[in-house]
C-alpha cells in the first residue's frame, strides 16, 4: 500500500504533462506552416537576387564592351541584354514571389512575357548578325568555337519558342491541341532555351576577348551570374509549373 501511494503522484504528474502537450497533428501543421514561410522567404530572396544579378551582369558586360567602340563591341552587349536581362525578366514575370507585375492579370503578364521574349529575340538576332558581319570583315571562319555553335542554337531555339508562344496567346489557332499540354510543352521548351542561352554566355566568358579583359576573381564572379539566374529559373519553372503538372492525375 505504501508503494502504491508513493507512485500515484508520479502517474498524475505524467498524465497532466500529456494533457499540456499539443496533439501530433497540430505540431505537424505548425511545422509545415513554418517550413512554408521559410521556403517562400527563400524564394523571394532568390528572385530578388536574380533581378539584381541579371541587371548587374548586363551592365557589367556593357561597360566592358563599350558599345560603339567597334563593330564587335555590340555583340556581347546585345547578347547579354537578350539572354541575361530580358529573358530572365520575361520568366520572372510569372514568379508568385518576385514578379514585378503582380498587379496585372495572368493574361496581362502573359502578354508582357511575350513582348519581353520578342525583344530578347530581336537583340539576339541583331547581335548574331553583327558578329557574322564582323567575322566576314576579318575573314574569319564562322561557328568555329563551341560558343558560336551554342549561341546560334540558342537564337534559333528562342525564335521557335516565340513562335510557339503565339499558339498560347491565341489558342484558337491550334484547336486540336489541349491548352494544358501546350503550356506544359512551352514551359519545358522555354526552360531548355533559357539554359542554352546561359550556356552560350558561359562559353563566351571563356573566349579570348573576355579572358584577356577580365581576370582573377572578377572572372569567377562573372561566371556565377548566369549560374545563379539559371538555378532560380529552374526552381521556379519546375516547382511552380512542371512539378504541379506531374502530380496531377
Amino acid at each position: 500500500m505504501r508503494v502504491h501511494a508513493e507512485r500515484t503522484p508520479v502517474f498524475r504528474h505524467s498524465w497532466c504533462l500529456s494533457l499540456l502537450q499539443p496533439p501530433a497533428w497540430l505540431t505537424m501543421a505548425l511545422s509545415m506552416e513554418t517550413e512554408s514561410h521559410i521556403y517562400r522567404a527563400l524564394r523571394t530572396a532568390s528572385g530578388a537576387a536574380a533581378h539584381l544579378v541579371a541587371l548587374g551582369f548586363t551592365i557589367f558586360v556593357a561597360v566592358l564592351a563599350r558599345p560603339g567602340s567597334s563593330l564587335f563591341s555590340w555583340h556581347p552587349m546585345l547578347m547579354s541584354l537578350a539572354f541575361s536581362f530580358l529573358m530572365t525578366e520575361a520568366l520572372l514575370v510569372f514568379s508568385p514571389e518576385s514578379s514585378l507585375l503582380h498587379s496585372l492579370s495572368r493574361k496581362g503578364r502573359a502578354r508582357c512575357h511575350w513582348v519581353l521574349q520578342l525583344l530578347a529575340l530581336l537583340c539576339a538576332l541583331l547581335g548574331l548578325g553583327l558578329v557574322i558581319l564582323h567575322k566576314e570583315q576579318l575573314g574569319k571562319a564562322h561557328l568555329a568555337t563551341w560558343h558560336g555553335r551554342a549561341g546560334l542554337l540558342a537564337v534559333l531555339w528562342a525564335g521557335l519558342q516565340c513562335s510557339g508562344g503565339v499558339g498560347l496567346l491565341y489558342p484558337k489557332l491550334l484547336p486540336r491541341w489541349p491548352l494544358a499540354k501546350l503550356k506544359l510543352y512551352h514551359a519545358t521548351s522555354g526552360l531548355v532555351g533559357y539554359l542554352l542561352g546561359s550556356a552560350s554566355l558561359l562559353l563566351g566568358m571563356c573566349s579570348l576577348w573576355f579572358t584577356a579583359t577580365v581576370t582573377s576573381g572578377v572572372w569567377y564572379l562573372a561566371v556565377l551570374c548566369p549560374v545563379i539566374t539559371s538555378l532560380v529559373i529552374m526552381n521556379q519553372v519546375s516547382n511552380a509549373y512542371l512539378y504541379r503538372k506531374r502530380i496531377q492525375p
